[in-house]
């Protein structure tokens, strides 16, 4: 069963979710079912998106949801997993990572403020697994003064993801840009509306073959 079939047969909790996300998820996330995996999702919301995912990763999936709220806890149960804390705080997550290993999946639904959406990504995005992905989405708070957005405002995830952009370009910019961190350990950036996916993976020495081979 898709994840779109999932969520219209929910009986749980309540999933609250814009309709055009699901394609990016089964697209970034289908690889995963069935899989033994760690799934992040910062946000817990009404707990329903909590149960739908341990549904559609399937029986061998830990699923870990992180929110500031402590009646949030209320949501646990079998392969789901609740910490209370603040999504802001490095110290806070480096002790969920402890506890539960590097995430397969980490799922930014969380404040939408732009301070807090970048520093979860700063202390988290290094943590994922090498083969693993880094999803925000509401991203159009990166545009609504009152989550701390605007259209081109300095500080907001989005002015961040051009950068990283260039980052993972860095080998073609002729020194302007060394390569960093980001760099060796991101395959690709994909963006849809209102969402952003890193999917990390080692990158390995560039070249540009040319077949066949001009005759000595």
């Amino acid at each position: 069963m898709g994840l779109w079939a999932e969520f219209l047969g929910h009986q749980g909790r309540v999933i609250h979710k814009w309709k055009h996300y699901f394609p990016a998820y089964e697209r970034h996330f289908g690889r995963y079912v069935n899989r033994p995996l760690t799934f992040l999702e910062i946000g817990c919301g009404e707990g329903g998106s909590l149960q739908m995912w341990k549904r559609y990763f399937g029986p061998h999936a830990r699923i870990v949801g992180i929110d500031i709220r402590p009646e949030c806890a209320a949501f646990e149960e079998d392969q789901i997993h609740v910490r209370i804390g603040s999504q802001a705080d490095p110290e806070f997550l480096r002790g969920v990572i402890g506890e539960f290993g590097r995430p397969d999946i980490v799922l930014d639904d969380g404040s939408h403020v732009m301070e807090h959406v970048v520093a979860s990504f700063a202390c988290l995005y290094p943590l994922v697994r090498d083969d693993g992905i880094y999803m925000v989405e509401d991203l159009h708070t990166a545009y609504w003064d009152e989550y701390g957005g605007g259209l081109q405002r300095p500080g907001s995830f989005m002015e961040l993801c051009k950068h990283l952009l260039d980052e993972l370009n860095a080998d073609w910019t002729r020194d302007a840009l060394p390569p960093t961190p980001f760099t060796r350990t991101t395959q690709s950036m994909h963006f849809y509306d209102s969402i952003a996916v890193f999917e990390r993976g080692r990158t390995l020495e560039k070249s540009a073959p040319r077949y066949p081979t001009p005759a000595d």
